[in-house]
């Protein structure tokens, strides 16, 4: 089974050969990314204490300075040139080219047209960064997600942007690129699931096949990428409220339509991931701490791990 790396429950969790260890205890851990040249390497975005690296697999860790905001909501490696994004609460992205020794804020972004409008309904005086998405193919295309303000685009490495892409997803949840495919980007957002075939350009919405449209977790095979998965409720009420989310895990191979892998479910899943070296094998952590793992692309599911309730991210790395 693939080593895998978990944010939530208040801390970071390593799963490794039926072992669970735990880091950062307390830090408040909400995102992370990996570096894809050293699955060692992982950054953390907590809820007020910035952002935090280990190289060492989560054993130890180190808090990094140079962002502004405390709330680090976002998190993502470049897997062409390495550079380190980090998106925040209020809204601002920065970027570090030096495995996070320093960092500067891509300013172009928070001075868009649209920015005075983004709002975050629970707390409506501001936004935050919810989703990063870096190009495999080229290392200046970058895109983010406002969680509430859509997805703006950047094809300089952030230093100038493009505005609220047509067809987005204004509620942004997750956004997933895959190296199979460089052009392709799907979106989770609040109304519903958005494809790019242009890595965020333009967007076309594509829910055919669901009836719950509150969509969150996303992640696609390993190996073919228009295998795709979502996760999704009917809305934010029952997706992060205290009773059953009813929730559905979703599936979709090429152009057809979305089909129910899993359904009624209790406690929401937040985080979908694939494993990057094992074709339909998919991983879905769930709110209460559950993770679950399918061989067979969803149609058998098995319990693998249960972590402290509050699961926010997970990732799968080869073991």
């Amino acid at each position: 089974m693939a080593r895998l790396y978990v944010a939530g429950g208040n801390a970071v969790s390593v799963i490794e050969d039926g072992s669970i260890e735990t880091g950062l205890d307390g830090r408040g851990a909400r995102c992370l990314a990996l570096d894809p040249k050293d699955p060692d390497t992982l950054y953390v975005g907590t809820s007020d204490e910035g952002i935090f690296k280990s190289e060492d697999g989560g054993g130890t860790w180190e808090k990094l300075s140079g962002i502004e905001h405390p709330r680090v909501t976002a998190v993502a490696v470049s897997p062409t040139d390495g550079a380190v994004y980090a998106g925040t609460e209020p809204s601002a992205l920065f970027v570090s080219r030096d495995g996070g020794g320093s960092w500067r804020e891509l300013e172009g972004m928070r001075n868009l047209p649209s920015a005075p409008t983004w709002s975050f309904p629970p707390r409506p005086w501001t936004s935050h960064v919810r989703a990063i998405a870096l190009s495999h193919a080229d290392p200046d295309l970058v895109v983010a997600g406002i969680e509430l303000g859509g997805v703006v685009r950047s094809a300089d490495g952030g230093e100038t942007w493009q505005d609220q892409r047509p067809g987005a997803q204004a509620d942004c949840h997750s956004l997933f690129a895959h190296p199979g495919a460089p052009e392709l980007l799907y979106e989770a957002g609040g109304g519903g699931f958005a494809q790019s075939t242009d890595f965020g350009e333009s967007w076309e919405g594509a829910d055919g096949g669901m009836d719950l449209h509150y969509v969150w977790g996303l992640a696609a095979d390993a190996e073919d990428p228009s295998l795709v998965y979502t996760s999704a409720a009917s809305g934010p009420g029952r997706a992060h409220g205290a009773g059953s989310s009813n929730a559905t895990i979703y599936r979709r191979s090429g152009n057809e339509r979305w089909q129910p892998v899993l359904e009624g479910l209790s406690a929401f899943p937040y985080a979908l991931c694939q494993d990057p070296e094992t074709p339909g094998t998919l991983y879905a952590g769930f709110g209460d701490g559950t993770i679950l793992r399918s061989a067979d692309a969803g149609a058998q599911w098995e319990e693998v791990a249960q972590v402290a309730s509050g699961l926010q991210a997970l990732t799968a790395v080869s073991a």
